[in-house]
């Protein structure tokens, strides 16, 4: 049995943890990457840089624990059942409509925003925020279409790339403008038929040859 004084130390560790990685967020996305520091972090939280560090030896590595935090939260996209015994234009209608829900939401559109400003100075971000999100999505949808097309419902051809074509007409709307902030991108009653649009133009280019 796990003693309760150690089960008390766990729970405080964990809740500390949290604390950095929120006030590490609010950092980064009111101040930049560049303009937040670990001694701001600290004492936004209480305490000193070394407790800090004994949890996150590295800004980038209290970076990657915010991305990991808002992708735990708002990345149900990444975990979406991918049935393979469903229709084509079903399983990616209903993961469109996912995807784009999710991407839409101001954490994820406040971090997107933090990377690509951040990008040019600091290129390990863009890269830790890929791999920890959309690369993960794409791969596993990814190995989805391949299995489609091995079925012969999809059409044969590079199974990323296809899923690159069916995001990328899922981004091509709504969604440049709520990057933008603008008034345009405020709508979320539009994402279905923009979804309906992206999966009757991917299934036309990728349908089965006939």
């Amino acid at each position: 049995m796990i003693p309760d004084s150690t089960v008390a130390l766990d729970a405080a560790a964990a809740a500390r943890r949290k604390a950095f990685v929120d006030a590490a967020r609010e950092g980064f996305f009111t101040n930049g990457y560049a303009g937040t520091t670990m001694s701001s972090i600290a004492s936004k939280v209480g305490g000193s840089k070394t407790t800090l560090w004994s949890y996150f030896p590295s800004k980038e590595d209290l970076f990657e624990a915010v991305v990991d935090d808002i992708v735990e939260q708002y990345g149900d996209a990444l975990a979406v059942d991918l049935p393979l015994d469903e229709p084509v234009p079903e399983v990616l209608r209903r993961f469109g409509n996912l995807l784009m829900t999710k991407l839409t939401a101001t954490p994820i559109l406040s971090l997107f925003r933090l990377v690509v400003g951040e990008a040019e100075r600091f290129p390990h971000l863009a890269k830790t925020f890929y791999d920890r999100g959309p690369r993960r999505g794409k791969a596993r949808a990814a190995e989805w279409a391949a299995e489609k097309m091995a079925r012969g419902e999809l059409r044969m051809g590079n199974p990323l790339r296809a899923v690159q074509h069916f995001t990328g007409l899922c981004q091509s709307g709504l969604y440049q403008f709520a990057v933008l902030g603008l008034s345009e991108g405020r709508d979320l009653s539009r994402l279905a038929a923009e979804i309906d649009d992206a999966v009757d133009i991917f299934y036309r280019a990728w349908k089965p040859d006939a």
